[in-house]
């Protein structure tokens, strides 16, 4: 058998598997010409293939890219809801197939405690103990392959020029959505600030999918200041924790806070002078509190306050993504079914799409993570991702050297914390947050400390 992880071996199977699909394509095209856009799709498929193959790092740095772009919501608003869960299907799809094409490029890995395994096992469960009555078998499976998606690069071999190809996209990403909502407001295609108590940047997406990649890219310029001690990363993380505070997302800028304040004191890094740490940290503190006296004074104004982080810091909100009126229905859920759940995909039909609620809400989702795994795989599915999770952090963290170590550690408590009031494994942001993982994991099996 070839060793399809050499390039010069590879590249001939795929190109014989893109020459077979562009002639299905044409065929189907001659019999059936109606179905013409088959044999463009083959043909594009073919081609797409082939250049994945070629240049993995850069097709997963623009596939990761366009993930965080969020096009499903900026092109869904035109297209309709249809067309939005079709594009997010593609990109999900597009992800898979570059698992495998890197994956026949560099060679498998092995990742025994991924969580990947966890939901494998409670959508087998959901099968066999009986799924939700809404529910049914096609979108439990295909909600198992969101939900294993984002750590499938966790089986691949992966070079440290595709970990450094990730993390610069990754630090990337939230300026790209700022600058492309910037050019879809200045067209009057669509706004830049929404309302949520408060004014909130959205980006080209949501304001709280914005939030959460802007908290991955805080991290991930985190870690990379700590380790190099370079003032690139320093500005990275001074304009991502910007977005992250402008787009109003509360819980994913307390963690990063957290986060951060914690690594500057803690972690040691040698590139990183104290004196240097104690100024970052003075100074955030100072920002601090000239930003929350701003706010007490100017709370009788009206002024400032109608951004969301000022409104916020004034008043006494709460509840405000409806948690308080959707959790009741996925505790009685769970409580339904307590140790087997109602299988991977139950957490998406408890709330339907055209009931007040979820139009009240804008969202059917459980704003809780351990609530939404409890209903679809019950106490025994929820323990065993959580001993999964970690199990797979403890493996992985082991061999990461440097400060990586620990600001991951950090990161992994702070995720841990997040879930409990956000979406952070079924959501897009959760694919960014995995890819750098995945790439901060691949690094320090390659000892990658420092550049």
């Amino acid at each position: 058998m070839p060793d399809l992880a050499r390039p010069d071996l590879a590249r001939p199977v795929v190109a014989s598997l893109a020459t077979s699909m562009a002639g299905t394509g044409l065929a189907i095209a001659l019999l059936w010409p109606e179905q013409i856009w088959l044999f463009f799709a083959a043909a594009l498929g073919a081609v797409l293939l082939l250049l994945g193959l070629a240049f993995p790092v850069p097709a997963c740095m623009a596939w990761l890219l366009a993930v965080g772009l969020t096009p499903d919501m900026w092109l869904g608003e035109f297209l309709g809801t249809g067309m939005a869960a079709a594009i997010v299907a593609a990109l999900k799809l597009a992800g898979l197939m570059l698992v495998a094409l890197t994956l026949l490029r560099y060679g498998p890995a092995g990742d025994l405690f991924n969580p990947g395994f966890a939901f494998a096992a409670m959508f087998a469960a959901g099968l066999l103990h009986g799924l939700h009555p809404n529910l049914d078998q096609g979108e439990s499976f295909r909600t198992f392959l969101g939900s294993a998606a984002p750590f499938a690069f966790g089986f691949v071999r992966l070079p440290p020029k595709w970990s450094r190809g990730i993390i610069l996209t990754v630090l990337c990403i939230p300026l790209a959505s700022v600058l492309l909502g910037a050019g879809l407001a200045g067209l009057g295609l669509r706004p830049l600030l929404v309302e949520g108590a408060g004014l909130r940047l959205q980006g080209a997406g949501h304001p709280a999918f914005l939030g959460g990649f802007a908290l991955t890219a805080s991290c991930a310029a985190l870690t990379e200041l700590l380790r190099t001690g370079a003032t690139r990363y320093l500005l990275w993380l001074t304009l991502n924790l910007t977005i992250l505070a402008l787009s109003g997302a509360r819980a994913p800028l307390a963690i990063g806070i957290a986060i951060i304040g914690l690594a500057l004191l803690l972690v040691p890094a040698p590139n990183l002078s104290w004196p240097r740490r104690i100024t970052l940290l003075l100074g955030g503190a100072v920002l601090a509190v000239i930003l929350a006296t701003a706010a007490g004074l100017l709370a009788t104004t009206g002024l400032l306050t109608s951004i969301r982080i000022f409104n916020l810091l004034a008043t006494d909100a709460d509840n405000l993504s409806g948690r308080d009126e959707i959790w009741p229905i996925f505790q009685a859920a769970w409580d339904a079914s307590p140790w087997w759940g109602w299988g991977v995909g139950a957490g998406k039909v408890l709330v339907g799409l055209d009931t007040p609620l979820a139009r009240m809400l804008g969202t059917t989702a459980a704003h809780n993570e351990y609530l939404r795994i409890g209903v679809e795989g019950g106490y025994i599915g929820l323990g065993l991702l959580v001993v999964c999770f970690v199990l797979w952090s403890a493996r992985h963290l082991r061999v990461l050297c440097g400060p990586d170590r620990w600001v991951m550690l950090l990161v992994m408590i702070g995720f841990a914390v997040h879930s409990s009031t956000d979406n952070t494994l079924i959501a897009t942001t959760s694919s960014v947050l995995f890819a750098w993982i995945a790439a901060v994991f691949a690094r320090g099996a390659h000892k990658e400390s420092y550049r």
